[in-house]
C-alpha cells in the first residue's frame, strides 16, 4: 500500500461523519466519501472501492452497518473498521462475525481514532505482503508464456492461449482455450505483470486478451459466447488501443 489509504466513513450522523473526515485528511489519508445509509455505502464501495471502511453499526434505513458489511464482503474483501456507541454482547457478536479489524467505541477522540487507524493500516501492510509473496509463488511471468501452480506443479500456458482473466477478491481465474486456472493473485497483480501490449483491464473484475475480442459494446465486450462487463471509463482506451493492432 505505497499511495495513501483510502477510507470510505459510512456514519449516519453527519456532523460526525464530517468531523472524522477532517481528521482523517489532516492525518494524511484520503477519505473517498461520506455516506449515511447502508445501501448508498455499498453502492459508492461498488463504483470506488476503498483500501478501509469506517463503519457505524447503526445506521437508518433497511440495512444496518452490520448487514452492509456482511453485504459489501459478499463481492469484496474491504476490510472494516466499526464504530458503536453499543457495548452490548449481541451487537459485538454480530459484528464480530465480519472480522473487522477494529471496534471504536463511542464517544472517541482524535487519538484514539489516530491509533486505531494507524494499528489497522499497518496490518493490511502486513498482509498485503504476505500476498505478493504467496502470488509470486503462484504465478511466473516471461516473454511469451506464464507458469502457473495447477494441481501441485507449475504449469505452462501460453499468453496467446489466454482468452480473459476473472477476479474474485483476492483470487483469479484464468480462462484459456484449453481450460481454467485458480490463482492466489490479485486482479491488480496481473495487470501490473502482464504485457499491456496485449492484456486491458475493463471492468474492475476482469481483464481480456485484446487479441481475443469478437464483439465490443456500449457496455459489455464478447469472446466467443462469453459476454464480459465493460466500464465505460474504459471504452475510450480500450478502442484506442485496437486501432494500434
Amino acid at each position: 500500500m505505497t499511495e495513501k489509504t483510502r477510507i470510505l466513513v459510512v456514519e449516519d450522523d453527519m456532523i460526525i461523519a464530517a468531523n472524522i473526515s477532517l481528521q482523517l485528511t489532516n492525518l494524511g489519508y484520503e477519505v473517498t466519501g461520506i455516506e449515511t445509509r447502508g445501501e448508498e455505502a455499498i453502492l459508492n464501495t461498488n463504483v470506488n472501492p476503498p483500501d478501509i471502511i469506517l463503519m457505524d453499526i447503526n445506521l437508518r434505513g433497511v440495512l444496518d452497518g452490520v448487514q452492509t458489511a456482511q453485504t459489501i464482503q459478499k463481492k469484496m474483501d474491504i476490510p472494516i473498521i466499526y464504530l458503536t456507541a453499543n457495548t452490548d454482547e449481541a451487537s459485538f457478536l454480530r459484528a464480530k462475525e465480519t472480522r473487522p479489524l477494529a471496534f471504536i467505541t463511542k464517544p472517541f477522540n482524535k487519538l484514539n481514532l489516530q491509533r486505531t487507524i494507524a494499528l489497522a493500516v499497518e496490518r493490511l501492510r502486513e498482509n498485503e505482503g504476505k500476498k505478493e509473496f504467496g502470488e509470486k509463488m503462484d504465478l511466473q511471468i516471461l516473454d511469451d508464456r506464464i507458469f502457473v501452480r495447477h494441481n501441485g506443479k507449475m504449469a505452462k500456458l501460453l499468453l496467446d492461449d489466454i482468452l480473459y482473466i476473472e477476479a474474485d477478491r483476492n483470487y483469479c481465474t484464468i480462462f484459456t482455450t484449453t481450460g481454467n486456472y485458480v490463482l492466489t493473485s490479485t486482479l491488480k497483480t496481473m495487470h501490473e505483470r502482464l504485457p499491456s501490449s496485449k492484456f486491458v483491464r475493463v471492468h474492475r473484475s476482469y481483464m481480456v486478451n485484446i487479441g481475443k475480442l469478437d464483439v465490443v459494446g456500449e457496455s459489455h465486450l464478447e469472446i466467443g459466447r462469453i459476454v464480459i462487463p465493460f466500464s465505460k471509463s474504459q471504452r475510450e482506451f480500450l478502442l484506442g488501443r485496437l486501432h494500434t493492432i
